[in-house]
Order: structure tokens, then sequence, then C-alpha cells
């Protein structure tokens, strides 16, 4: 061996004492740098969701139209049309819409959804069940008829036999398991129905759905029920993809719901994408096991499954209409408000969601909060009015303009609005950050636009008047209005005012007093004549 090579492999098996110290300084340092890239990878997680949320409003500063919905779905008793949740104003928002319309005596089957929603009633009434999972059963029906009961026993009696039967031929024997049948046997002998509780609904009100709540309607009046529903896809209870989803625990396909129009064989199937388009989530399951979960028989777990049900997601109730149960009054009673206290005491749920509202209307002009007599009203639902909205993370307002009546120029400040015109028209103008007007037309019954958050916004009634519900990305959301009372120009110093726009301190004083106490809706010009409570504001504030 060479005196090199001894040399190397000597230094190899005795480091020199700065090596010792450069491995121990990287040792030391080699946490700080993994937390250094942990922080990295974040901000860049952050900033790139960030980047993917501005990415969708990328497309808002050239133009935004007024949508129709884009496709529709037919069912037994009624349709749903789909409003294209990949409009670039939709997907700025973070939400997509539909408009449901059930036919008398129909009934919307239950489902479930990815996302929290709000709908609106825009006709008709009805009865909406929405199940909060882990929540108690609040309305029972016990049995109360001895001739029902006997029959019940005897029908029993023959199964059990017949188990007994084939425990029998197949040599099993378990005493737990016939503890177990007695006790489920006593049960059903003794409750007819229970059920969680049901909300009535007519025009005017709005429903909140949590996020993966099922739910169903039923339609009790004498003609349609319409409801638009909007569906805050953004919501951090959303963890899937940025679409909404609805999972159906009822229904099959119909033949008209095979395609968009317009799509190709080769597309996607909407099964996949997880649309409206899509079988009950029970048909996924193996049927023996499903019905060994479900402790029915194999041909009740193919009918739950659906595969052949053609009748669509919205059906026709039977001859004799649905059975409920429901109080004389909604309004909680001490004994149904113990029941629900005590049984989700149990189940780690707080029962203040059990028992928290989910409908408020907003229709009765009485519960108006911003009136202007021969301008119009708006009312606003947020969290505050109905607590709920905290959890959904959403908000409504509804407004009625007379003709010609002004909607005042005004921006959103921590949300984006999705606007439903319900009745009427309106021209609507809507600006973006650089003063381009990137909406100037008509929005008209049935048509929806969004006007996305600090955009500002300006209207004027049509002359039949105008209707409009808003949903709101944000359970407080908040607007500033540019004139009128309590506006960004009232709050400021005329002479920063004229120094600002050029103009005298008089027009200054003008722009900021022209509209007086008039707030959110304006009354329309009359003959150029200027009311005496503005001359009154301009005296005062001269």
């Amino acid at each position: 061996m060479s005196r090199h090579h001894q040399h190397t492999k000597h230094h190899h098996h005795h480091p020199s004492s700065s090596t010792m110290k450069e491995a121990s300084m990287a040792a030391a340092l080699l946490p700080l740098c993994l937390c250094l890239l942990l922080l990295l990878r974040g901000a860049s997680g952050l900033l790139g969701e960030q980047q993917g949320g501005a990415a969708g409003c990328d497309r808002i500063d050239r133009r935004i139209r007024a949508l129709e919905p884009t496709r529709r779905v037919d069912s037994e008793a009624g349709h749903t049309e789909f409003y294209d949740e990949h409009d670039g104003q939709l997907s700025c928002a973070g939400v997509s819409a539909a408009r449901i319309t059930i036919q008398r005596n129909g009934l919307l089957l239950p489902s479930y959804s990815n996302s929290p929603r709000l709908a609106y009633i825009v006709q008709g009434k009805g009865s909406v069940g929405v199940v909060i999972p882990g929540c108690p059963e609040t309305y029972q029906e016990t049995s109360s008829s001895h001739q029902e009961q006997q029959e019940d026993d005897e029908r029993r009696r023959g199964r059990r036999r017949g188990e007994e039967r084939r425990r029998s031929s197949e040599g099993e024997e378990s005493e737990s398991e016939d503890e177990e049948e007695t006790g489920r046997r006593s049960f059903e002998q003794s409750i007819r129905d229970e059920h969680q509780r049901i909300t009535t609904v007519r025009q005017g009100d709005v429903v909140a759905i949590p996020a993966g709540a099922p739910f169903w309607v039923h339609n009790d009046g004498d003609g349609a029920l319409v409801a638009i529903a909007v569906y805050d896809v953004s919501n951090s209870a959303n963890q899937l993809d940025p679409t909404s989803r609805r999972f159906r625990l009822a229904g099959g396909q119909t033949s008209s719901e095979g395609r968009r129009e317009g799509e190709s064989e080769s597309s996607e199937p909407e099964t996949e994408r997880g649309g409206e388009e899509s079988y009950n989530i029970l048909s996924g399951f193996d049927t023996e096991l499903l019905a060994e979960s479900m402790r029915v028989s194999r041909e009740v777990a193919r009918k739950l499954q659906g595969r052949n049900d053609k009748r669509g997601n919205i059906v026709r109730v039977r001859r004799g209409g649905l059975s409920l149960l429901r109080p004389a009054t909604e309004r909680v009673t001490d004994e149904e408000m113990m029941r629900g206290v005590n049984a989700a005491a149990g189940n780690g749920l707080d029962e203040a969601l059990c028992l928290m509202k989910l409908r408020e209307n907003i229709a009765d002009p009485m519960k108006a909060d911003l009136y202007t007599p021969n301008g119009g009203r708006i009312t606003v639902l947020n969290s505050q009015k109905l607590p709920v909205l905290k959890l959904i993370k959403m908000s409504v307002n509804r407004g009625v303009m007379r003709r010609n009546a002004i909607l005042a120029p005004h921006w959103n400040i921590n949300a984006h609005a999705a606007v439903y015109a319900t009745s009427g028209s309106a021209r609507l103008q809507i600006v973006s950050s650089e003063g381009r007007r990137v909406f100037d037309g008509e929005l008209r019954r049935g048509q929806m636009v969004v006007v996305p958050q600090s955009f500002a916004v300006v209207g004027r009634a049509g002359e039949e008047g105008f209707s409009w519900v808003s949903f709101q990305t944000s359970d407080n959301a908040m607007n500033a209005p540019i004139v009128g009372k309590s506006s960004a120009l009232r709050g400021m110093p005329a002479d920063v005012l004229a120094n600002a726009f050029g103009v005298s301190r008089e027009e200054a004083r003008r722009v900021k007093f022209g509209r007086g106490q008039e707030l959110a809706i304006f009354s329309p010009k009359s003959g150029g004549r200027r009311s005496s409570g503005h001359r009154d504001m301009l005296a005062a504030a001269a």
C-alpha cells in the first residue's frame, strides 16, 4: 500500500478538529433548514391558493354578462335549471346556482351537497326537511292501535319462525342475536315513525342548508313551487374541487339526463363529474351487503338502489299525499327543546345546532331595514338575524324598487354578490378598479349577474319596477354607498371634495347633500324640482 493511500486512510479514521466542528454545525443547522423549508412550502402554497383565487377573477375585469340557465334536467314532477358554474363571474365569486321547479304534489328527493347553500322561495309553498346528521329525531309517533299491533306481531312471529327454521338447518344458535332481535321488535312495536323537524316554506322565505346535510322538499301548494339556490363552493366546508356536487340518497337517472346539450359521446360522463345526472349513492354498493347492513331483503335493497328508476330527481307523490308529523305551531316547545338537549348531549354535537332555526322570511315589507317612500326598500338577512348563516358563511338581501327608482351607487366591502332578478327589470352598470364599465345592460326576471367584491354598481328600475334577491359570500356582508346619507362622500369635508374633483365648494356641497336623507334606494327625478328637505340640508350645511 502506498504512503499516499495510507495517509488518506489515516485521515478518514481520524478526522481533524475543524472537520468535526463543521459536521457539528451542519447537524445543528439541519433542523433549522428543515423548518425554513416547510415554512417556505407553506407560504408558497398559500400564495398559490391566493393566486388561484385571483386567477378566477382575471376575466371579470373585461366583461360581465347577464346569465341565463344553460342546462335543464327534466324529472317526473318538475325540472332543474343550472347556470354555467364555469362562467368567469360565478367562478370568481366562488358560487354556483340552480333554479328548481317542483310541480304540485311533487317531491324533490333527498340529497346532500359538498357545499352549503341558500335557497330563496320565488313562488309557491311547501314543506322542507333538513336532516342534521347526529341530531335526534324530535318528532315521534307511537303506535296506538291494538289491532295494528296484533297484525304487526303476527307478521313478526311469521318472520321469526322462518328465521328459526333457517338457523336450525344451518346449525346456528345465538342467544345474543335472539335478545337483540327481541329488543329491535319491541322498539318497532312502540314507534310508528320519527323524524327531525319539518319546516313550512312560502314565497319570500330563505332556507339555509349546511354542507353534508340531507334535505328534501314537498310541494303541497296549489301551484308550482319555484326556488333559486346558490351554493358557496369556495366555503371551507367544501374539501373537494370548486364545483357543487349533489349526492342523491334516492332516485335514478332519466333518459333526458344523459348528456348536456351539444355534449359529444366522447365527453366525460356527468356521473364521473359528480353532477346532477347520476344515480343515487346506494346504487354503488353491493346489493347483498346493503341489504344486510339495513336488515332488509335483497328485493328492497334493489329498490333503494333505484337502478331501474327513471323518474328523475323530482317525483310525483302517490295518491293520498305525504303523511308528515308536525305540531300545530312551528315554534320549538319546551318538551322538544329538552328532548333535543338530552339526546344531543350524548353524541358530541352542540344542541344549539340541532335546534337552530334554518328559515326566515324576507318578503314581509314590515321587516325592511332600509326604506325610501318613493324609491323602495331593502331587507337584510345576515347571521345576526339568522345565526345558522354564521355556519353557512353567506347572507341574503332582498330589494324592491318602484318604477324608475335608482339603486344608489355603492360597492360591496367584504363579499361578492350574486344578484337574481325575481320580477321586473333594471339597467345595471358595474365598474372595475380600472374605471372600466364591465357590465352595462338590463337584468330581467330569471337572470343573474355577479357583482364582484369592491366593484362599484348603480342601477335604475324599469317601467314595471324591479325586485331582486342578492346572495352574498359573507355571513355579515357590508356595502359602502358612494352618495346619500352615511355615504363615502358624505363623510368627507367639502373642501376635500372640491379639490379632489376640481369643483367649487358650492358644487361639492351639492354632491354631498344632494340626496338629503335618502339611503340605498333613491326616488326618481320628478320634473327637476328639488324637495324642501334637500334645500334644508343644503342650508344647514352652509
